[in-house]
Order: C-alpha cells, then structure tokens, then sequence
C-alpha cells in the first residue's frame, strides 16, 4: 500500500511539472511597460523640437525647409491617416534624416479604447509608415492628446514602444496662437534637455513664422538641437569619426565652426565626444566629421545693400527682401546668424540695382479692399477670400504677417469676392467643450480642419464657442 502511495505520488510530481512546465512556456513573457519621458536627464543646453503630425499635411514643407536651412534635425510623431493623406510629405520627413515615432492611426483617446483597438491603431501606422519610407517607428510613441495610463503604457511596451514621449514644453500652437505667442513660450519655458511640442497642420499656422526666430534666439541662448534618439541615446554614440582637425580660436563657437564647415553642431559634438556644447576653449583641437574643408561665403557681384536698424533680425530683413537667411549669411560672410549690429551694411542678393530700400511689391490691379475688425489674422481673413496669406503679404507690402492693426485697409487681389460655404446635408454633429480647438475636433473624427470650416461658415478658424454645435462631414 505504501509502495503504491509512493508511486502515486511521484507520478502526480511530474504531470505536476509537466503542466507548469507547459503553462510557463505558453504564456508570453510581457514587454517592460513603455517609459514616460518629459524631459532628457541632462545638465547640457540642448534642446529636441518635435513635431505631431495630423491628417491634413499643411506647413509640412514650410518647416522642413526651415529645419534644412538651420542644419537641425527634429522628430516627427505620424498618424496612419496622415501618411495615408500627404505619403510624399512623409517620405520627405523620413529622406531628410529625421527621427519619426508612433502617434496612432486617427488619433483616439487612448485611455478610451479597448487594449485590443491600441495596438491594432499602433500596428496599422507602424505598417504604413514602414511601407512608404522603409523606417519604422519604433521605439518612440506619444499618446493621442497625451492621454495614458498604465494600460495605455503597458500596451504600448508590449508592441515595442520603448519611450512614451511627453513635452516639456507645449507650444500651443494647436489651439490657432500667434507666432508671437508660440515664440514667447517656447523661449520663456526652455531648461536644458527640453521637448518642445509643436503641431505641423492648418491649426497650426502660427508655427512656420515662429519657428525661424525660435531657433535663432535658442542659438543666442547658447543651446544646441538634437533628435530625441539623441537626447535619449539610444543612436549616435560619440566617437572621433573620420575628417579634418580645427584649432579653436578666441571668440570661436561651436555653432559658427559648424556654419563655416558645412555640418551640424551635433555632428561635431558626436565626433568629439563633447559632453557640454557650449563649453569649448582656445587651443582645444576637434575633429570635423565630412569632408573637412571650410566653406568660403561668395559674395555676389550684383544685388543692395541694406543699413542695419536698432531691432533688426537677420529673419525679418529676409523676409522683407523675399530671400533667404542663408542667402544673406552667405552673401556677407556671417559666422553667427544672432549677431548683426546697428549700422552694419549688408549686401541683399538678387537685384541688380543697389538701393538703401528694398522695393516694394507690386499691387495687383484687380481685386477689392478690406477694413481690419478686433479679432481678425491674415490667416481668416485669406480663408474668407480664398486666397494665400503671402498674397495678401505680397500685396499690401506687410512685413510682419501677425501684426494687422484694426481699421488697416488690405488690399485682397484676385476677383474681391469672399467664398461663402455650404453646410452639408448629412453628417454627424458636435458640441463645442471648453478647451477645445478646431484642430483638436478634427484630429478625434479624422477631417481636416478646412472641411470643419466649410461646413459650418466659420469665419475665423480660432474662434470657437462653449456650446456650439458643429456639423462633422
């Protein structure tokens, strides 16, 4: 009987091992949760613009362009719907070296959705993004509305996404702000390791105009810009690289070493393994990644010149010439973008007949005039005309696109005749929120704030009331 016994219990041992054995090996072992980060955990003045993209694509091209001018790289979180939207935007992002992560498909409160619906929105984007530019987004994600809790983290571990990025800094530019306002809170909030949220997209217009003089002011600051690979250092590790070597001098910057050479500050912070970018001293010897030979401005044989004034930018003069910054750097040999002094003549490129004023466009012929009411942008005022806001710049001679003052008459070229919508029959309708914007309410229902405009005869895109009701088509 004992014998038995013993024999029982040695058998039901090892079916008991068995079937732990096989319950430990069919269960999946869960990924770490996904990190939340707000801030890089760094004394060094640095700083990671990025940048949410939505469904409509507007400006994409507009800060590219800055970005490329000004030799930075930022990170871009996609939508599915967007990349299906604007596909050759999205390539552009991706070819031109910039870091992208995982916003979702159309945008949902993740914290609102079953586990099963997050990672069906994180797989569909991350299959699409890979498809049309071969770069995957992961390891970065950053929540619809910066919406998450531990579910939403969790999840979002398990499908790969390492980092869940918030922001240290949030523009405002969603909610339709002047650059003025944009600039004022980027500028007035920055700490070293910062992550500026800003918005690409038609509630965002504020941004294009902000974004130039953000980055020459942060330089003025002393900080440099870094993707948030970087800022995390999961990429581009510091090492002495391949190039040429350079003896710093006396009033040497690494931003002005890095104009002259053709290359990007962090390219040459990574190639030293420099640890603070604003701190380099004279006689210090470092290493310039590339080709290594020093780029010699050319300064053309035609064009104006212009007297600098008291306020002046490099920003506002090129915009007021219709040129470049990096025309005017080239053309006068500027080693520091942020220091141009009272009384410095500069020679504006592109005219063939030198002139202390710059010429003044040319007023269409056509077209019908405007009085500036309390309330009115450029921005809805071109929306109403249907017409650009640079035609209307253009017409009027503006030089600074947010400053309209009440009572100013703007000449609107083309035909004078404001566009007025048409409320679609179907549809399904909203409620306004206190807090929320247009460019929000178009996110959550995937429209572009353009349809939202035109379906309801909204004048001006920014102002919105508690209690009114949209029509979403």
């Amino acid at each position: 009987m004992n014998t038995s016994r013993k024999a029982f219990r040695r058998l039901f041992g090892v079916i008991l091992s068995l079937l732990l054995l096989f319950t430990l090996s069919a269960t999946p072992a869960l990924a770490a949760t996904s990190q939340i980060i707000y801030q890089g955990s760094t004394s060094n003045k640095v700083v990671a613009l990025t940048f949410d993209d939505g469904s409509d694509g507007y400006n994409i091209q507009s800060i590219l362009n800055t970005l490329s001018a000004n030799n930075i790289k930022a990170t871009f979180f996609l939508t599915g719907q967007g990349a299906e939207n604007h596909p050759q935007a999205i390539k552009n992002i991706v070819s031109a070296g910039h870091d992208i992560g995982n916003h979702s498909y159309n945008h949902p409160d993740f914290t609102t959705v079953a586990t099963t619906e997050m990672t069906n929105q994180l797989t569909r984007t991350e299959t699409i993004i890979t498809n049309l530019t071969g770069k995957s987004t992961k390891p970065f994600f950053r929540a619809p509305f910066g919406s998450y809790n531990s579910t939403v983290l969790q999840t979002v571990g398990n499908a790969g996404y390492t980092y869940t990025f918030q922001w240290t800094i949030d523009s405002l530019d969603w909610t339709g702000n002047s650059a003025t306002d944009i600039y004022n809170r980027v500028i007035n909030n920055i700490v070293p390791g910062a992550i500026v949220l800003m918005h690409t997209g038609y509630g965002a217009n504020g941004t294009t105009a902000a974004l130039p003089n953000i980055i020459n002011q942060l330089r003025a600051m002393g900080y440099s810009f870094v993707t948030l690979s970087q800022l995390m250092n999961t990429t581009s590790t510091p090492g002495t690289g391949t190039g040429t070597s350079y003896t710093v001098k006396a009033g040497d910057t690494l931003y002005a070493i890095a104009l002259r050479y053709g290359v990007t500050v962090q390219a040459i912070v990574n190639a030293n393994g420099l640890t603070n970018a604003n701190l380099i001293r004279v006689g210090q010897v470092l290493t310039i990644p590339g080709t290594g030979t020093p780029t010699t401005p050319t300064t053309p044989t035609t064009g104006t010149s212009y007297t600098v004034k008291a306020g002046d930018t490099l920003y506002a003069i090129a915009l007021r010439y219709g040129v470049t910054v990096q025309t005017i750097i080239n053309a006068n040999g500027i080693t520091n973008a942020n220091l141009i002094r009272v009384g410095q003549v500069l020679t504006i490129p592109g005219t063939s007949t030198p002139t202390t004023t710059p010429t003044p466009p040319t007023t269409p012929t056509t077209g019908t005039t405007y009085t500036v009411k309390a309330g009115d942008t450029l921005y809805a005022i071109a929306l109403r005309y249907g017409v650009t806001v640079q035609q209307i710049v253009t017409a009027n001679n503006i030089t600074n696109a947010n400053l309209i003052s009440i009572g100013q008459v703007l000449t609107i070229p083309g035909t004078g005749t404001p566009t007025t919508p048409t409320t679609p029959t179907t549809g399904t309708s909203y409620t306004v929120k206190a807090g929320d914007t247009l460019y929000a309410i178009a996110l959550r229902y995937g429209v572009t704030i353009t349809q939202l405009v035109n379906a309801n005869g909204i004048a001006n895109p920014n102002l919105i009331r508690v209690g009114q009701v949209l029509i979403i088509p």
